[in-house]
């Protein structure tokens, strides 16, 4: 005969399989952190993806804006009846793309198109020049420059029905950006993507509109090169 009385028996056999049973809780709990835990992980790099994205299209959004901004400024305050704009200020314009764009590597896998919309001698529509800065080999959405030279079939440039539109006298700054994202993890999920973004302002000040102007030693940034 033990010691032991009959509740404390009864207690001392329950023992047993509730140690047996909270091993095989734990073993539970460690089965579905294996199970959950990799698709937790995907869900939050998904997420952080996500958000990559978004800040990089608003980023290349704001270099758009800035652009078309810079440019609608040059000359803004010169003394001149009819300040001429140059190479070395359109130059100038894309420096401000380049700092504002640090970290994107933008150059070599975006490109800027900036176009001066004005009204051709019709009336009509006219890209009278373009300038770009990238290495990103691609065209103008809208045409090329000199498009609209003649006639009024060129309506403008934007989406359809929603042309941006110069008028007499004037000249509107109209800006194409195109960037290939590079994804951080998931590129094979997301593809390829290319981001695209435009925006337009009108010149600020009355400017003389009959060329952009050479400056000694500066290369112009033509689109075809």
């Amino acid at each position: 005969m033990t010691g032991l009385s009959l509740p404390s028996l009864s207690l001392h056999r329950l023992r047993r399989p509730a140690r047996r049973l909270a091993r095989s809780v734990r073993a539970t709990v460690l089965i579905e952190m294996a199970f959950s835990i990799p698709l937790l992980v995907l869900l939050g790099f998904g997420g952080l993806e996500i958000a990559n994205l978004t800040l990089v299209n608003t980023r290349i959004s704001q270099i758009g804006l800035n652009t078309a901004d810079n440019a609608s400024r040059i000359a803004a305050g010169s003394n001149l009846a009819q300040p001429q704009i140059r190479e070395s200020d359109v130059n100038e314009v894309f420096t401000g793309v380049e700092k504002q764009s640090g970290g994107l590597d933008f150059k070599s896998r975006g490109r800027i198109i900036l176009s001066s919309l004005e009204q051709n001698k019709e009336g009509g529509q006219w890209i009278h020049w373009q300038r770009c800065y990238g290495n990103m080999k691609v065209a103008s959405a809208f045409g090329p420059e000199g498009k609209g030279i003649t006639g009024t079939d060129f309506k403008g440039m934007g989406p359809k029905d929603h042309e941006v539109t110069a008028v007499s006298g004037t000249a509107v700054m109209f800006v194409e950006v195109v960037y290939q994202y590079k994804p951080l993890l998931y590129g094979k999920w997301l593809g390829p993507k290319t981001i695209r973004s435009a925006a337009a302002f009108n010149i600020r000040e009355p400017r003389d509109l009959t060329k952009i102007y050479p400056s000694t030693g500066v290369t112009a940034s033509t689109c075809t090169t």
